[in-house]
Order: C-alpha cells, then sequence, then structure tokens
C-alpha cells in the first residue's frame, strides 16, 4: 500500500537516504524540517535546496524556537532541571517539539503516514513513536533506518548510485546543536574514564586569558526577559547567552545515565545559556521563595524532567507537574549579577521586589523585630524536645 508520507528531515545522510528509499517503494514523500535553534541559515538555504532534489514533492521549514521555549524550556528553567545535576535536557526538549510539530503538518497536508530516520539504538526513535503514536494513532508510522540497519557505508553507496555524494565524515566527533545545548559524541564518550579534549566542543580551546565579563539577567515569573537591560526575550537572551558563555568554555561537561532503553549512556555537551539561566534563576528562587516551596520544586522538577526526557511528556502528570510549576514562578522576578570567567561563572548578587531577606525585620546572627530574646529561648527548649525526649529513653545512644 502506498502512502502520502510526511518525513522529519534533518538534510543528513540518515534522512536523505530515507526519502529516496521511501520514493522508491512507491509513495509520496514530503518533507519537514523544524527549526529548535540547531541550523544557521546557511544550514537550513542547504536542507531546503536538497529535499525537491532528493524527490520530496514538497519541503516545510518550520521555525519552532519559540514554541520550544514557551512549551519546554521554561518548564525545564522553573524547575532547574539538569539531568544527574549535571546535563540540561536539550535534545529531550527538541525531539519532543519537533515531533509534535510534524505531527501538525501532517494533518495539514492530509498526509497517511509518518517517517523519521532515527536508528533502533538509541533514545530518540522512542520519543519520536511516543509522540507520533500519541497524537495521530490513525497514521501509519515507518522508520526506515531502524527497520533496515544498514552500514553508514550502504546508505552512501546507496545514495552515490542515485547521483547524491555523501563523503564519509573525516571529524573524530558528532555534533548536534540546538539551541539548549550542544551535544558531542567521540570515542572518548563511550570510555568512562576519557575526557573529551577542547577540540572537540564547537567553541574550541578556551583562552586562559580572557578578562572576566560581568552580566545582568532580569527574569519576570520565572522566565529570563532581558540581557544587561535590554529587553531581548527569552529566546533572544538564550542565544545572548550561548554566544557570550562559548569562549569562556562555560556549561561543558561530560553526563552518564540511563538511557531509556535501560542501558548505561554518555556524552559531552556544551551549553552555556542553559547552565548560567538555571543557575541564576535558582539562586533568584532562594530569595524569594519559601523553604518547603524550594523543597517540593527540585523533587517535582527532576519528576517532570524524567519524564520529558523519557519520551512520557504526553502523559497527564506533565500537565499538573506544568500548573505546579507556574504557580511557583509568581514571585520569581527580579535580577540576578554574574560574572563569567575562563571555565566559570559566579552569582554575585541577586535582587528582587519580593525578596523575603529583609534586613529591617531581621538578621542572621544578629537583632530581629519579629521576636523577643525569651521568645527565641522559649522556641529553642520547645524544638530540641523530640530529641531529648529520644535520648532519654534509648539510654544516651
Amino acid at each position: 500500500m502506498s502512502h502520502k508520507i510526511l518525513l522529519a528531515f534533518s538534510g543528513g545522510l540518515d534522512t536523505s537516504f530515507c526519502v529516496i528509499h521511501l520514493k522508491a517503494q512507491g509513495h509520496e514523500v514530503h518533507t519537514v524540517t523544524v527549526d529548535t535553534g540547531g541550523f544557521s541559515k546557511d544550514e537550513l538555504n542547504r536542507i531546503e535546496s536538497l529535499a525537491p532534489k532528493l524527490g520530496a514533492a514538497s519541503h516545510t521549514t518550520i521555525d519552532a524556537r519559540q514554541e520550544l521555549f514557551d512549551d519546554y524550556l521554561k518548564y525545564l528553567i522553573a524547575g532547574n532541571v539538569l539531568r544527574g545535576g549535571l546535563y540540561p535536557l536539550s535534545v529531550s526538549a527538541e525531539r519532543v517539539c519537533q515531533a509534535k510539530r510534524v505531527v501538525a503538518h501532517a494533518k495539514s497536508i492530509n498526509a497517511t503516514a509518518l517517517a523519521h530516520g532515527s536508528t533502533g539504538a538509541g533514545n530518540d526513535q522512542v520519543r519520536f513513536d511516543v509522540a507520533f503514536r500519541t497524537l495521530a494513532p490513525e497514521l501509519t508510522l515507518l522508520a526506515p533506518i531502524r527497520d533496515l540497519a544498514p552500514s553508514r557505508a550502504d546508505e552512501r553507496l546507496f545514495l552515490e548510485q542515485h547521483g547524491f555524494s555523501f563523503p564519509e565524515k573525516t571529524e573524530a566527533y558528532s555534533v548536534n546543536e540546538g539551541m539548549w545545548g550542544t551535544s558531542v559524541g567521540g570515542k572518548e564518550t563511550h570510555d568512562p574514564w576519557q575526557h573529551l579534549p577542547d577540540e572537540a566542543y564547537p567553541a574550541g580551546a578556551v583562552n586562559p586569558n580572557l578578562p572576566p565579563k560581568t552580566i545582568q539577567i532580569a527574569f519576570e515569573k520565572g522566565v529570563p526577559v532581558s540581557l544587561d537591560g535590554q529587553n531581548l526575550g527569552p529566546v533572544g537572551v538564550i542565544q545572548a547567552l550561548n554566544a557570550l558563555g562559548s569562549p569562556y568554555g562555560i556549561g561543558r561537561g561530560l553526563h552518564l545515565g540511563d538511557t531509556i532503553l535501560g542501558i548505561k549512556g554518555r556524552v559531552g555537551f556544551e551549553a552555556p545559556a542553559a547552565h548560567i539561566l538555571i543557575t541564576a534563576h535558582r539562586e533568584l528562587e532562594k530569595l524569594v521563595l519559601s523553604g518547603k516551596q524550594l523543597f517540593w520544586k527540585e523533587t517535582l522538577g527532576n519528576l517532570y524532567g524524567g519524564f520529558l526526557h523519557e519520551g512520557h511528556f504526553f502523559d497527564p502528570l506533565c500537565r499538573d507537574l506544568e500548573a505546579f510549576l507556574t504557580s511557583s514562578q509568581s514571585a520569581v522576578t527580579g535580577e540576578v549579577r554574574l560574572t563569567l570567567y575562563p571555565r566559570a561563572f559566579a552569582v554575585e548578587g541577586i535582587q528582587s521586589p519580593f525578596s523575603l531577606m529583609r534586613k529591617d525585620l531581621a538578621s542572621y546572627g544578629e537583632g530581629t523585630a519579629l521576636w523577643t530574646g525569651a521568645e527565641a529561648a522559649g522556641f529553642t527548649k520547645i524544638f530540641g524536645v523530640p530529641q531529648q525526649l529520644a535520648h532519654l529513653v534509648r539510654g544516651g545512644s
């Protein structure tokens, strides 16, 4: 049975193979590229030119950067989500965002099938499959690379036979760029004892003589809105921070964790904006939120991040968690001052109209207008009673 297929298209070896292969099977193939901040203008132009040459009946480019922030990154910032305390969920958020837009476009052109170029070895296949089956169960799902499992050499030969040259890459590292971070893979990521050299990262070696740079980020209800007094909007702030932080080597690291398929995985990353914004946001929250809010935000933020990472974004619980995270941000408004150094940065100041640190009411270790010394003595006596009783009952152990 032939289908009108919409293929999620990156313009790389795998998805280029998919266009020709699916067309050869008698299908009508349409392509779509969802830009979540990982493509330059030149790359988008190359992709738009390549798709019809490969045989695509139509090609569409969708700018989803603002949607990526509004529907995904906003909550990752609100939850201060770094998987394993280290890794920003850049690819996880991008793939779900891309899959959702692919489905919407497929319905708009009355496609009968959806296709992606993921292999059977990674996390992306799960994210695409779950999103496609959840949002468009009536459409046939195709994954030629996973089904056929061709080698990269076989794919190149197939494309060459059809008049398209995809030379074997000589680069030692695979790089996947995105607005919320760039992932880096290479031989060192397969050995947990090894580290990635500077040249593996997009910005290369870090100049240790770079002068310190102080910046100021403003948040409104948890959303970054300006940098150094310039109202750039959240997408603009993220892009500017990536440009500022990358030469300093900010946000570089190696993350080792559990994949959706149950094995351990390791990936290098460079995510200046994500690390700067989450750190700044967390410090602002410490100033304006209660201790219990901070505790539950950390717990539920990590839960939300885990769901997004593992392809469970469309579980109803995620909407409940988003409602909680949104509510928690009502007072997260203010400015954070940071200084960037080669390979490091530090938060140096926080201010907010909702600050819970009030010098006019209480100063830690000094005086307070909220209680008397006698009241403090009574509190400390009662506060220690449970421990005193346990100590007495257990014979001083």
